[in-house]
């Protein structure tokens, strides 16, 4: 991909990010982050002037997949554009109108996008499994605070379980997929949910959420960066049928998933034993205050990220998904 092929995926993204209308000023701030962050570091200086464009509409879908004459390139925008879609929740009337409107401006087939559309419904559907799965869990005894066995124990088998599920997260950014990225926050909602099952507390996926909302973690805005990052480092990878790139140059897409997924369990782990007192500016003070420790830590674990990676397959991230 060139520079305008880059900034026409990208801007498709932004636009599937902003189809619903629901996006609050605090994710449209971080995504704003985003595109200066990402052009700062992929040398594209255009980004942010593409999300102003997406955000008062001076751009539109049909001169975004005007630049994008590549089948393989047109088939990668609207997958980004589901996930994009698909990463908040089951799509919205608007949503899917959205989407019905780029299938057909893109001129894609079904044969072209019917592989991909089925493997992003299972992956919703592994999730909505999950969701009722854990609705009908008991909520066990919270283990009291302070130094005992079996509080010391339990902290010790959280904090394994977050490193865990911040491994698995770092891997799914190596994988080619663009599907793959959009298993991150099912697996970050089941680790504060399993989280607030140890201290007690039953959560609903709402109430979860919103805390990772209240967190600073924007549901939309962090695919838009998972996947940005994969696109300029050239890590996507399944277009149509092809591959492209590899696992080099990943570094910096894994230690976003990565460091984002541990400060996040970690950040939960204190706003749940401390009987969710926490306001949202701590929690946010909190949540940034780990980001810089979580990276430094991705170094140390990245040849377990790498391993974790070459043996994943789509069945076993649906299998995790789901809790099995």
């Amino acid at each position: 991909m060139n520079l305008q092929q880059q900034q026409s995926v990208l801007t498709i993204a932004m636009l599937a990010a902003f189809a619903d209308g629901a996006k609050d000023d605090t994710e449209r701030e971080e995504i704003r982050r985003i595109a200066q962050s990402l052009a700062a570091e992929g040398n594209m200086p255009d980004l942010p002037r593409l999300y102003q464009d997406v955000l008062l509409r001076r751009t539109s879908l049909e001169s975004a997949a005007a630049a994008l004459q590549d089948p393989t390139h047109r088939q990668l925008a609207y997958e980004m554009a589901v996930c994009v879609c698909d990463v908040d929740g089951r799509q919205t009337p608007t949503e899917r109108e959205f989407l019905a409107h780029l299938k057909q401006t893109l001129q894609l087939g079904g044969a072209a996008t019917d592989a991909f559309d089925q493997e992003e419904q299972a992956l919703l559907n592994a999730l909505d499994d999950a969701t009722a799965r854990t609705a009908s869990l008991p909520v066990p005894a919270a283990v009291p605070s302070g130094p005992s066995a079996a509080a010391v124990q339990r902290e010790a088998e959280l904090d394994k379980s977050i490193l865990n599920y911040a491994l698995l997260n770092g891997a799914l950014e190596l994988l080619p997929q663009s599907w793959a990225s959009m298993a991150i926050i099912p697996l970050q909602i089941k680790m504060v949910h399993a989280i607030g099952l140890a201290h007690g507390v039953e959560l609903d996926r709402g109430h979860i959420k919103e805390f990772i909302a209240a967190a600073g973690v924007g549901m939309a805005s962090q695919y838009v960066e998972q996947f940005g990052r994969k696109l300029l480092g050239g890590l996507l990878g399944k277009v149509a049928g092809k591959t492209i790139g590899g696992l080099g140059g990943a570094a910096t897409g894994m230690a976003f998933s990565f460091a984002t997924t541990y400060a996040l369990g970690q950040v939960a782990k204190r706003y749940y034993a401390g009987g969710r007192v926490m306001s949202t500016a701590m929690l946010r003070e909190s949540f940034q205050d780990m980001l810089g420790p979580a990276k430094q830590l991705q170094t140390e674990y990245l040849p377990q990220i790498r391993q974790k990676a070459a043996t994943l397959d789509a069945g076993q991230i649906m299998s995790m998904v789901r809790g099995a």
